[in-house]
């Protein structure tokens, strides 16, 4: 009698454990299923209620499966086993390096004060280093001085490598006088952007939160101009993570208008270059980064093919569209410059060595050259200074063909990669709400980007990736007529377009706006043809002449 009586409240706890247990999962489930109806609405979806809670175990499935990506440690430098390559399968290359022939400037002539050489080309101090009328300790010395003095108020130096640089300045002269000459940029002062690596050095990528990261190793970009024998002389300023000028060390300035932001994220490579405080600097691009300050500062950018140029130590934003590229004074010098820093680097696996077969004496008139026409018809603030490119072009012999670019592909749609892989690449950031320590907040800042990039599906990331593919296809369609393209610097879509596609741009000044600021125009070439695009912008900047314009704030 007490056994049955026993057994009996023991099924009646039993009853009610597992009424709670429904209950609780009921309940549970249900908010799961109003979860997943609230990011229904959000990704633009609709499933019915059934369907929802088919979903529930393997999203709780899921949601294990993203604690362990979360906790399994990786790096910046960590890229996806997926290669991207824009180039499509068995596309046509010339596979035979050209001996390049450079026709530099002859007869240099040294002027009465060194600083006077601040703005001088890169073409232009080779000669006079190679010809022993200037060293390159006393050009490095100069413009070490110069940075000292212009960077408080443009603030496009983080890192300033005075020792180092004085030892390579050095060993430079002391080879050229045993007639060791490396070439071209043998002595010559850069400056890198501080995405780049320096053993030893910060390595900061102009966020607070790696001011202090020391590299482990140099990357193959610096180690390529070390071996051209070209002096480094400072990491420059940044956007933080490589969005705008807006940095850990303030604002870098415009030299045309110190008020003015410099614009990004090439901040300080585009402004000291532009203030004559180096010959030349390495940039990079994911979407502007280049083209951007180069305009807005009023130099030479080159963005060169995806692939063309190493990445390996470089800071990562979206491993399928960064690129590394020169910023100059003059497409002449951007060619000497890329000559040096292209090629493969056995550690790269998106590189592809393709000959740079530069000619500077090829005419206009033997290549064909398109103009973006419906671009060029629309209102906007370069109109005039375009107009007049144009103009330019086709007295100098050039036919140019009326051509369209795909604006029917949805690009904007595609943004969402750089936003999903920049996020990746930074998702440690973010889980540890270091995000917070950003130095831009608002919703067009990384620290939102990188939040919001969470919700964008995988799905919805392959599908914007097979978009690209088409419209890589309808690039071949535009370049089967035309070897090199003209269009505004923001003409439509293609910025972001050719981003995509991994196309080359240059990007050259053409003018000035109302307000004395310099305006641009852009040229871009097919896949790996930057020997040609070189050519143009070279041919049309001599004759334009606006890289003899210099920002007289800071003219010696």
């Amino acid at each position: 009698m007490k056994t049955s009586k026993f057994l009996l409240i023991l099924l009646v706890l039993l009853l009610i454990v597992s009424i709670g247990v429904n209950y609780y999962l009921y309940k549970t489930n249900g908010d799961i299923r109003n979860q997943i109806a609230n990011t229904e609405k959000l990704l633009g979806l609709e499933f019915t209620q059934e369907q929802r809670d088919s979903m529930i175990d393997g999203l709780m499935s899921y949601k294990e499966s993203y604690k362990k990506i979360h906790d399994f440690k990786l790096e910046n430098a960590d890229m996806p086993s997926l290669i991207q390559s824009p180039i499509p399968l068995g596309y046509p290359f010339n596979h035979d390096q050209s001996k390049i022939d450079w026709y530099l400037p002859k007869d240099v002539v040294m002027p009465d004060s060194i600083e006077k050489l601040c703005f001088y080309s890169v073409a232009e101090l080779s000669e006079l280093i190679k010809t022993k009328k200037v060293t390159s300790l006393g050009l490095t010395r100069m413009y070490i001085e110069r940075l000292k003095k212009y960077d408080p108020e443009l603030h496009c130096v983080i890192t300033l490598l005075e020792e180092r640089a004085l030892e390579q300045a050095q060993k430079a002269d002391d080879e050229i006088a045993k007639g060791i000459y490396r070439g071209p940029l043998h002595g010559i002062p850069y400056g890198v952007k501080d995405l780049l690596a320096l053993k030893g050095f910060p390595f900061t990528w102009g966020s607070r939160i790696y001011k202090n990261q020391i590299p482990e190793i140099t990357s193959p970009v610096i180690q390529k101009l070390d071996e051209a024998g070209a002096v480094l002389i400072a990491k420059l300023s940044l956007g933080e993570f490589a969005m705008d000028d807006a940095w850990f060390g303030g604002i870098t300035r415009n030299p045309w208008n110190t008020e003015k932001g410099s614009s990004g994220s090439s901040a300080g490579s585009a402004s000291a270059t532009s203030a004559g405080l180096v010959a030349f600097s390495i940039g990079s691009e994911t979407w502007g980064s280049i083209v951007s300050p180069s305009t807005v500062c009023g130099v030479t950018g080159l963005r060169p093919s995806f692939g063309r140029v190493s990445r390996t130590g470089a800071m990562s934003l979206c491993w399928t569209m960064d690129k590394i590229g020169p910023i100059c004074r003059t497409a002449e010098d951007c060619a000497l410059v890329f000559d040096a820093i292209r090629g493969t680097d056995g550690f790269d696996k998106t590189l592809i060595d393709v000959p740079f077969n530069y000619n500077p004496r090829k005419e206009l008139k033997d290549l064909r050259i398109g103009y973006v026409e419906d671009y060029f018809k629309d209102k906007y603030d370069f109109k005039e200074n375009d107009s007049i490119t144009l103009e330019t072009l086709r007295k100098m012999g050039a036919t140019l063909i009326p051509i369209k670019l795909p604006e029917q592909i949805p690009t904007m749609a595609m943004s969402i990669i750089v936003e999903a892989e920049s996020a990746a690449f930074f998702s440690d950031v973010t889980l540890s709400k270091m995000d917070t320590m950003l130095v831009r907040q608002e919703k067009m800042a990384w620290a939102n980007i990188f939040r919001q990039a969470r919700f964008i599906p995988a799905v919805e990331y392959i599908q914007a990736n097979r978009i690209r593919t088409k419209l890589i296809d309808e690039f071949i369609k535009v370049f089967k007529d035309v070897d090199v393209i003209v269009s505004p610097t923001w003409g439509g879509n293609q910025c972001l377009m050719t981003n995509l596609t991994g196309h080359p741009a240059l990007l050259i000044p053409n003018g000035f706006d109302k307000n004395g600021l310099p305006t641009s125009i852009s040229f871009i070439a097919d896949w790996f043809n930057e020997a040609d695009l070189l050519v143009v912008g070279s041919k049309y900047q001599k004759e334009a002449g606006f890289d003899k314009k210099h920002p007289e704030k800071f003219l010696p």
